[in-house]
């Protein structure tokens, strides 16, 4: 890498450091302070499945971070909801990924909220840069005796002068029987990127509500409302042809953002639509399931699974633009 006389140590430009917080409920969580040269932050939780959870683009947060705060791992409640004790949302938070969505039982297992990866701790994390890139590599093991045994390998490439990063995920299953597999890319935009006067575009081909409520606004899916006290959530699920894109654009603030994602390997979509009272937050949620519960999934045909030794690999990308 080619040295620069300007300055005295990389960090001065861009880079990466890790700190742990101190009190609360995230006491003693690390944390991956991810800086680029072109304006991006982003905290990446080391011990919970390299989510992350701080997105800001020159000055502005652009996700959502949920009254909750920080929670660490051991406060994590896998019962029912219980869930939402702990869900910090953040800008991503990732569901499976032997379950996502509502809490169930199916093939006689008692299923939480989501699934449990997103409170899982990396078994490794560390970062590398080149010229163009920092990466950040973590492993995540989604495994139990007598269960299923898979494995994540995430990778988050973030470019060092472009606001771009994607996150590269492949899953393995290293037990002995084919297993369930569910993902979902729980991304959430939060104030002041969203607000009722945010643009939202999405490169479906059809769009469904959820249930009878989402059903009576279906017309102004894509409309975002102010802070509501009371609201009640409207889930909508968009279907693509070819590649999938998600964005938002606010022009209070002059910055937007795209998800893009393969629609083929990624093959749902859900826009959760939560315009509440202090839980004011639009989900844009490529996965490849819905979050109606695996027993709903199984029933529809639609639950997918891993062969013993068999991997599949994810990627997303998010671009960060201003205008």
């Amino acid at each position: 890498m080619n040295v620069n006389s300007y300055i005295g140590h990389a960090s001065q430009l861009c880079g990466v450091e890790e700190v742990r917080l101190v009190g609360g409920k995230g006491d003693g969580m690390r944390l991956l302070q991810l800086r680029n040269a072109a304006g991006l932050q982003m905290t990446v939780c080391a011990d919970r499945c390299a989510d992350i959870y701080r997105l800001n683009f020159k000055g502005d947060n652009m996700g959502y971070f949920s009254p909750t705060g920080y929670v660490a791992p051991a406060y994590y409640d896998d019962k029912s909801t219980g869930f939402l004790k702990s869900f910090t949302a953040g800008f991503l938070t990732t569901c499976g990924l032997t379950a996502v969505g509502n809490p169930c039982t199916d093939a006689g297992e008692e299923l939480p909220l989501h699934g449990t990866i997103g409170n899982v701790p990396c078994e490794r994390i560390w970062w590398e840069e080149d010229e163009e890139n920092i990466y950040i590599h973590a492993h995540i093991s989604d495994s139990a005796v007598f269960s299923h045994k898979l494995y994540l390998k995430r990778t988050i490439t973030c470019g060092k002068h472009t606001n771009k990063f994607c996150i590269t995920d492949t899953v393995e299953n290293q037990g002995d029987t084919e297993s369930p597999l569910m993902i979902l890319y729980h991304m959430n935009m939060g104030y002041p990127l969203l607000s009722e006067n945010a643009i939202v575009e999405i490169s479906s081909t059809s769009v469904k509500p959820r249930n009878d409520h989402a059903a009576e606004d279906l017309d102004t899916w894509h409309k975002m409302l102010p802070p509501s006290p009371g609201f009640e959530e409207q889930c909508y699920f968009h279907s693509f042809e070819n590649k999938g894109t998600a964005s938002i654009y606010n022009p209070d603030i002059r910055k937007g953002l795209t998800i893009s994602f393969d629609p083929n390997t990624l093959d749902h979509f859900t826009e959760w639509k939560m315009m509440g009272f202090r839980d004011y937050v639009l989900g844009l949620e490529p996965g490849n399931c819905n979050p109606d519960g695996r027993d709903a999934m199984r029933k529809e045909g639609k639950l997918k699974f891993l062969k013993p030794g068999e991997s599949i690999t994810y990627e997303v990308t998010v671009n960060l633009y201003e205008k």
